[in-house]
């Protein structure tokens, strides 16, 4: 792809850098569950009555079709603005919404798309189980077709934002005795059927908008089901690369902003031996080979988006992105705890409180949500590099 910006582009970033200037909320988002799912939908639809929602959606479908340049401008703009992220609105935009773009009946598509983009509705994502979580083949929630319904018994964890969602992607095994990958049935769950009851689970960073979600004989319409009965983990895969092709893009240009950050924070913080930290030696190393990697992982977005131009859906290419990501972040969130040292434990339960701390918590759970570290390397192994499987 050519990389050379036009005279068009630079006008599209001075559009949304003035409407970014303009509309991005003063007021920050709130801690609570409904509060930030308010805020959220709030933030979403004010991005669509301005013409900005679905940014790399196709435009027949509501979205604005932005090419790969212009999607990372759009980014890199956003986290100059500090504008505020997708957070709850995640799974319906980068998830369910591309899911129901490329597998979805029309039906289904003129239905849900629009509510998406105008902020009406917030999806979750109902994948993993107490006994499947990285291993999503080993599922045992069932769903046993009874006339035009399909009736869903079981249980789902780590369901994050399950208390607020209106509809949740969810999969479930639908062929009696059937194992790993055969068998199973993406669904569209509307999450106020009878049936459903939804526990949060408290964080170490003292959030709850995480759950565990049980099904007690859920009646759903089989008009809901994406691609076919038994053809689940095919759609599966095509959310799961969509997550790890366009869920990560920002966190990768936004992850070069918390570099500069936290060599701004090196300049003035003093460390235990009376010394300015980024005259520290090894911390200004450290903090030089995380320049590098965040600009690393710039390009890689770069060639991400321009594959997902080309092809139309993200590669396995995704998951080296989603892997680096984790692990840079980890890094640098290391780097600020040497850095910042005894007030980086004065922690009151909030990201307000102490960013960096909540950051370093948070990077534990990137490793894991969207796939675990090793899932990722397993898919890198197997689909980027053809290596053969070991016995």
């Amino acid at each position: 792809m050519n990389l050379d910006y036009t005279p068009e582009d630079f006008a599209f970033r001075e559009q949304a850098r003035s409407w970014l200037a303009a509309n991005v909320p003063a007021e920050r988002r709130p801690s609570d569950v409904m509060g930030g799912a308010a805020f959220d939908k709030a933030w979403q639809k004010r991005l669509h009555d301005g013409g900005w929602a679905g940014v790399n959606w196709p435009s027949e479908y509501g979205g604005l079709g932005l090419s790969a340049v212009r999607t990372l401008i759009w980014w890199e703009e956003c986290e100059r603005a500090a504008a505020p992220g997708y957070e709850r609105s995640t799974i319906a935009l980068t998830h369910a919404g591309p899911t129901l773009i490329t597998r979805g009946t029309e039906a289904q598509k003129a239905f849900h798309l629009p509510k998406i983009l105008r902020g009406e509705t917030l999806w979750c994502q109902g994948f993993s189980e107490p006994g499947a979580g990285s291993d999503l083949a080993a599922l045992k929630t069932r769903g046993v077709v009874d006339g035009d319904h399909l009736v869903v018994n079981g249980q789902k964890t780590w369901t994050s934002g399950a208390a607020t969602a209106q509809y949740q992607e969810l999969l479930v095994r639908t062929e009696p005795g059937s194992t790993r990958h055969k068998g199973l049935t993406w669904i569209i769950c509307d999450m106020s059927l009878p049936g459903i009851t939804v526990h949060p689970i408290q964080t170490m960073m003292g959030e709850s908008d995480i759950n565990a979600t049980f099904y007690d004989d859920v009646r759903i319409p089989l008009s809901n089901v994406v691609g076919a009965i038994g053809e689940g983990w095919s759609v599966a895969m095509s959310t799961l690369a969509f997550e790890r092709g366009n869920t990560f893009l920002r966190d990768q240009i936004s992850l070069a902003g918390k570099v500069e950050r936290a060599i701004a924070v090196a300049r003035t913080a003093m460390m235990p031996d009376g010394t300015i930290a980024i005259a520290d030696k090894e911390i200004a190393r450290k903090l030089a080979e995380l320049k590098a990697d965040a600009l690393g992982l710039r390009a890689m977005a770069v060639a991400n988006v321009s594959n997902i131009d080309r092809h139309g859906t993200p590669g396995a290419e995704g998951s080296m992105v989603k892997l680096l990501v984790s692990q840079v972040n980890k890094q640098l969130n290391e780097v600020m705890a040497e850095i910042l040292g005894q007030h980086f434990l004065d922690y009151a339960g909030t990201k307000e409180s102490a960013p960096w701390t909540f950051d370093y918590m948070w990077g534990w759970v990137l490793t894991i949500a969207g796939g675990a570290t090793e899932i990722q390397k397993e898919i890198i192994a197997d689909r980027v590099l053809e290596l053969p499987r070991s016995r």
